[in-house]
């Protein structure tokens, strides 16, 4: 998702800084020659405290400003309440809860400046969940709760508001989909199951996420939108 998010941005206009776990990533830089937009590939572990604020600096020294925050880094972590460890417990915690309060803090005093906006990329799981999705799905509904308290604490200077995804066609998906005995079934099944007839793409990920950024939601903050292809409205 966090390339169809840099995509669309590129596509706006936009100059681009980017993490991964990776040294490097082709595709991202290549935004730069595409869209004729400023590129910064940078290689962070987000669950890193102190390559967070490596991160942060870096893009300062780089561009000298700092206007939007997408916080998209995840990963799928579905365990079941009974099997779960607590060493699982903990990394799905650092990864998708933790590291997006971190990195929106040392975001803060530059985003303070321009009035900016805090993405914070969530999932339907914070809504209602499945059988088996535990842990995953309580750091979702605590991401809700960390759009609230940032939009409370931090505006007027800085708007905050939440993306929750449902089915996206990403790797993380096809694994869960790969768990199944027969996995085109259970993509099957699972398109069925949205009116749309159809799940995701990050590029509607990316969408969403520039006019969340943008002057066209202004009045929005301390929200996190449900974007599932109707999936929810289903009984």
């Amino acid at each position: 998702m966090g390339a169809g998010i840099a995509r669309k941005f590129a596509v706006a206009g936009a100059t681009i800084c980017g993490c991964d776990l990776g040294a490097k990533d082709d595709d991202f830089t290549a935004l730069s020659t595409i869209y004729k937009v400023p590129v910064l590939y940078h290689q962070c572990d987000v669950t890193d405290k102190e390559a967070l604020a490596v991160l942060v600096q870096n893009i300062i020294s780089t561009f000298g400003r700092l206007d939007v925050l997408v916080s998209s880094a995840g990963a799928n972590f579905f365990e079941g309440a009974a099997k779960c460890s607590e060493n699982i417990w903990e990394q799905n915690m650092q990864l998708n809860l933790k590291s997006h309060w971190q990195l929106a803090k040392y975001c803060k005093p530059y985003l303070e400046k321009n009035k900016g906006v805090i993405i914070l990329m969530g999932s339907n799981h914070g809504n209602a969940t499945m059988p088996g999705c535990f842990p995953y799905n309580i750091t979702k509904s605590a991401v809700k709760s960390l759009v609230q308290t940032l939009a409370i604490e931090w505006g007027p200077a800085i708007r905050t508001v939440g993306l929750a995804p449902g089915f996206i066609d990403t790797p993380g998906n096809q694994k869960w989909f790969d768990s199944f005995e027969d996995s085109e079934q259970a993509r099957k099944d699972t398109i069925r199951s949205h009116p749309v007839g159809r799940i995701g793409t990050p590029d509607e990920v990316g969408a969403w996420c520039v006019f969340l950024a943008s002057d066209y939601s202004c009045f929005a903050s301390g929200t996190t939108y449900l974007l599932d292809g109707g999936r929810s409205a289903l009984m």
